[in-house]
C-alpha cells in the first residue's frame, strides 16, 4: 500500500498550541496584571513607601514576620481542610501564589481557583476538592468571627462606631442582609437544577468534613491554622501601628482589623483594594486613632502585606504553572 503525499505546495496544518502557547502565556499574565495594578495605584505606593521610611525598624520587621507567618497559618488550614496528606512544599508555595492571585482577581476567586487546580493536580476529584475548599472558608470565617466576637467582649470599648455611623444607618443594612439571604433560599427552593446541586455538593462536604474530624491531627490542624490566620493579620496590623507611633492599644487595632476584614468580606473587589483600605482606616479611628496617623498606618500595612509579595508572588504563581504543580 503506498503512502499518499500531500502536494507541496499546500500549507501544512499547525497544531494550535504552537500557534497559541497557552502555558506560557499564562506564565506571564500575573506579571502584566501586577505591572497594571502598580501603575493605576502608583500614587499609594509612592505614599506607602514614604510612610515606611518614617518608621520604627523593628517593629516592621515583626510585621514583615507575621505576614510570612501567615502563608504558613494558610497552609496548615488547608492541609486540615483534607484527608489526603498534600505535598508540604508545593503546598507552602501554592499558598504563596495564592496570595498575588487573590489580589489580581476579585477577593476569595483568585486564591480558591489556585488552589483547588492544586488539588486536582494532586489527584484529589473535583467534588471533594470544592468540599475541602468550602470547610476552610467556613471555618476561617467562624475563627475570624469568633475571635472578633471575643475580643468585643473581653474589650467592649474598643470600636467606637457611634460618632461614624449615619443615624438609622443599621436597619436598612441589616435588612438589605435579610433580603439577600431570603432570595438565595426562594431561588434554591424554586430552581430544581440548582437545588439538586446544591444539595449534591452538601453531601459531598458533609461526608468531607466527617473524615476530617475523626483524625486529631487533622481537627488541630484546620482550626489552629483558622484562628492563627487572622490573629497573625492583626498582629501585623498592631505591629505597623507601633512602628508609626499609633497611641491606641495593641489589642483595641486587632479589634478594628477584624471587625474590618469582616465588613469587607462579601465586596467583591481584587484583594479588597479600596474596600479594605478605607475599612481598615475607619475602624482604626473608632478605635480613637487620629485620622492621619490611621491612614499612615493603612498605607504602610498594605505596602507590607499586599505590594511587596505581589511581584514574587506572580513570579511564583507562573513558576508553578510553568512546571505544571498548577
Amino acid at each position: 500500500m503506498t503512502a499518499i503525499r500531500l502536494p507541496e505546495g499546500l500549507p501544512r496544518r499547525v497544531p494550535v498550541r504552537r500557534l497559541l502557547p497557552v502555558r506560557r502565556i499564562l506564565c506571564l499574565l500575573p506579571l502584566a496584571l501586577v505591572l497594571v495594578l502598580a501603575v493605576r495605584h502608583r500614587s499609594v505606593l509612592v505614599e506607602g513607601f514614604g510612610q515606611l521610611a518614617t518608621a520604627r525598624w523593628p517593629w516592621l520587621a515583626a510585621a514583615v514576620c507575621a505576614t510570612c507567618l501567615t502563608w504558613v497559618a494558610a497552609a496548615v488550614t488547608r492541609q486540615g481542610a483534607l484527608v489526603e496528606r498534600l505535598p508540604a512544599w508545593r503546598l507552602l508555595a501554592t499558598q504563596f501564589a495564592a496570595g498575588a492571585a487573590n489580589h489580581l482577581l476579585p477577593s476569595g476567586l483568585g486564591a480558591s481557583a489556585v488552589n483547588l487546580r492544586f488539588m486536582t493536580v494532586c489527584g484529589v476529584p473535583p467534588a471533594r476538592s470544592s468540599a475541602a475548599l468550602a470547610l476552610y472558608l467556613l471555618a476561617e470565617s467562624v475563627a475570624r468571627l469568633g475571635l472578633l466576637l471575643a475580643l468585643l467582649l473581653a474589650f467592649p470599648g474598643a470600636l467606637r462606631l457611634g460618632p461614624l455611623l449615619p443615624d438609622g444607618s443599621t436597619a436598612p443594612l441589616l435588612a438589605a442582609v435579610a433580603g439577600v439571604v431570603c432570595a438565595t433560599g426562594v431561588a434554591l427552593l424554586l430552581v430544581r437544577r440548582a437545588r439538586a446541586a446544591v444539595s449534591g455538593f452538601v453531601r459531598t462536604a458533609s461526608s468531607e468534613a466527617r473524615s476530617v474530624h475523626t483524625r486529631p491531627v487533622r481537627v488541630l490542624a484546620l482550626w489552629g491554622g483558622s484562628l492563627a490566620f487572622p490573629a497573625l493579620q492583626a498582629a501585623g496590623l498592631a505591629a505597623v501601628g507601633l512602628a508609626l507611633g499609633l497611641r491606641i492599644p495593641v489589642l483595641h487595632m486587632a479589634v478594628a482589623y477584624l471587625a474590618a476584614t469582616v465588613a469587607v468580606a462579601l465586596v467583591p473587589t481584587p484583594g479588597g483594594l479600596g474596600s479594605v483600605d478605607a475599612a481598615l482606616v475607619v475602624a482604626l479611628i473608632a478605635a480613637g486613632a487620629p485620622a492621619a496617623v490611621a491612614t499612615a498606618v493603612v498605607l504602610a500595612y498594605r505596602v507590607i502585606t499586599l505590594w511587596l509579595p505581589l511581584l514574587p508572588g506572580a513570579l511564583t504563581l507562573g513558576a508553578l504553572v510553568r512546571l505544571k504543580v498548577l
